[in-house]
């Protein structure tokens, strides 16, 4: 039976340059549609506050869109700009901040629902300084640092994409070269929050209409990929991935957050499948599992220098004591996640 000390790599300190969290664990960003006119209210508020309280070492929020035109497409999706919703969000980081968390936002584009080939190379621009501009308030009201979303599909990972871009501009046509708009992205964020300010880049090789779809497909073509984004100025890279234990690629055990540490040198989070219910459950309570799937396999991924957070995803949006529940083995108060879940900020 896994014991509370077996969890215990979970629980130690990270610092990265001014970014010291209290453990390795991670409340992955969930989209929750709950901001009415983009403006996340008291409830938004208590909502992550309750995982600060909780244990979690940092959090990520949901998905806040920049101010571009068609930056949104979901209703009730909180801003990151605007006055009221630039104060809600400080509401949120002075909540969380109480409770003793470290929070960043998930900053985000939704993206073309076609090819990005029609934007113009001014459209382009005005997106990268929406970016920026999220990127300068977010640090401005106090928050820990940043995320950029540039994966599962939305406009970072389109243009990183070559099925959605048939670019022949500096922008298209190589791989490298489709990394240029979110190295560009990068840069400008940079630019505008400092050289000790904290910014993730949250990548994916998976896509939603196909899970075994790599956008790198060996190692060599995951290092031209990945060089530009480094020296544009990531930090972190948030490496997501449907199921943490998979090996990237032939050949290898490690995952995807396991190869881009190795290929930057950078610290990276991994995320997929940690936590969820049932069949996950018993990994915690019963030890069952093979090899890597299990909890021992994650901590000793963990232990292993593989990677150096853990994110949890609908696990922590179930049950908002989860981390502290896992550190202290209380695992038979473990609140399994439901798809009611997803109805309510609880």
């Amino acid at each position: 039976m896994t014991s509370s000390a077996t969890v215990q790599p979970l629980f130690r300190p990270f610092t990265l340059g001014n970014l010291t969290l209290s453990n390795r664990i991670v409340m992955a960003p969930m989209t929750r549609g709950m901001s009415p006119n983009g403006v996340p209210g008291p409830d938004v508020a208590a909502y992550y506050r309750r995982r600060a309280e909780n244990s979690v070492g940092l959090i990520v929020t949901e998905g806040t869109v920049v101010n571009h035109a068609d930056a949104s497409n979901q209703e009730s999706v909180p801003f990151f700009y605007g006055e009221e919703a630039l104060k809600g969000w400080a509401n949120v980081v002075s909540e969380v901040h109480a409770a003793g968390g470290k929070i960043i936002p998930q900053i985000w584009h939704m993206g073309t629902r076609g090819q990005v080939n029609d934007y113009t190379e001014s459209d382009i621009s005005e997106i990268v300084d929406a970016f920026a501009q999220a990127a300068g308030e977010a640090k401005r009201i106090g928050f820990d640092g940043i995320e950029i979303h540039g994966a599962h599909g939305y406009l970072i990972d389109q243009f990183f994409w070559e099925k959605t871009n048939e670019r022949t501009d500096r922008y298209g046509g190589s791989l490298i070269a489709r990394t240029r708009f979110a190295e560009e992205v990068v840069r400008a964020c940079r630019r505008a929050v400092g050289p000790d300010f904290t910014i993730v880049l949250r990548i994916s090789q998976w896509k939603g209409t196909d899970y075994t779809a790599k956008l790198a497909k060996t190692p060599e073509e995951l290092k031209q990929f990945l060089e530009p984004l480094v020296d544009a100025g990531v930090d972190i890279f948030h490496c997501s991935t449907r199921r943490f234990w998979d090996p990237e690629f032939d050949g290898s055990d490690l995952n995807f957050a396991g190869w881009v540490k190795q290929i930057t040198g950078k610290p990276t989070i991994t995320v997929g499948s940690v936590g969820l219910d049932g069949d996950f459950t018993t990994l915690f309570t019963e030890g069952k599992g093979a090899g890597n799937a299990s909890i021992e396999g994650l901590v000793q991924k963990l232990e292993n220098g593989e990677f150096d957070l853990v994110a949890i995803g609908r696990a922590l949006l179930a049950d908002p004591a989860w981390a502290g529940k896992i550190r202290d083995g209380n695992l038979d108060e473990l609140v399994p996640f439901t798809p009611e879940a997803l109805q309510t900020l609880s």
